[in-house]
């Protein structure tokens, strides 16, 4: 596929892997522009901001991820975009979570820089990159760089997922005391698409289809809620 005029996001707390991810982009691939984010808050800003962005990656130890599953969301709301995983876990768990939330590759750090190339083609021709690792794994000490949250269980008990992270209860908070999308942007300082990231995982946590659900869901008891949000 042509590259020309296309934009990448890098997002990783290291600066210096940025830069080298980058430069592979822009030097290999022909990217005519690279973003980049030390966050996961200031990737979902950068993503709702540059409608160009047609690859984003990301790192699993950054500020804001947590847990892989936190991809599922940046999936459904830019459901255009390649979306990778560029790791320094070569854990089973972080990989099958991200492939389960829908990434379109996964890539170990330990890569080479030919290895990781090749992975990125796969990924831009339209495949789906698993390491090759993933088959024997199971043999291997498993000690994951991200440090995994305990899977807590839905509300109603029926399932589990990932627990929120304490920018989604942010959210959530304000979602509770009836502000809009807009009102809460500016509450937290985030970008409306930011939001709208953050309200989706919110209700697949809750397993409801819109605000006045989540609201309700909210305001009781949950796994791993961080304070009373009511009486904050």
């Amino acid at each position: 596929m042509s590259s020309s005029g296309r934009v990448g996001l890098v997002a990783d707390d290291d600066a210096y892997f940025r830069m080298a991810v980058g430069t592979i982009l822009n030097r290999q691939f022909g990217f005519a522009d690279v973003v980049e984010a030390a966050s996961l808050d200031e990737a979902l800003d950068c993503l709702s901001e540059n409608a160009s962005i047609s690859t984003a990656l990301f790192d699993l130890s950054m500020p804001g991820m947590r847990t892989p599953a936190n991809l599922r969301a940046v999936r459904e709301c830019f459901p255009d975009t390649r979306i990778a995983v560029i790791s320094g876990s070569s854990s089973r768990r972080d990989i099958l979570l991200a492939l389960e939330a829908g990434v379109h590759g996964y890539m170990p750090k330990s890569l080479s820089i030919k290895d990781l190339a090749g992975a990125l083609k796969t990924v831009f021709d339209g495949g789906i990159y698993v390491p090759a690792s993933l088959a024997d794994i199971s043999s291997m000490p498993v000690q994951p760089m991200v440090q995994e949250p305990s899977e807590a269980a839905l509300p109603d008990g029926s399932k589990t997922a990932p627990p929120l992270t304490p920018r989604q209860q942010d959210v959530l908070d304000l979602l509770i005391r009836g502000k809009s999308n807009k009102e809460i942007a500016l509450a937290l300082g985030l970008g409306e698409g930011t939001v709208k990231i953050h309200m989706a995982a919110i209700f697949r946590y809750f397993g409801v289809n819109n605000r006045a659900a989540a609201a309700v869901a909210g305001a009781r008891p949950y796994p791993n809620r961080k304070r009373n949000l009511l009486g904050g």
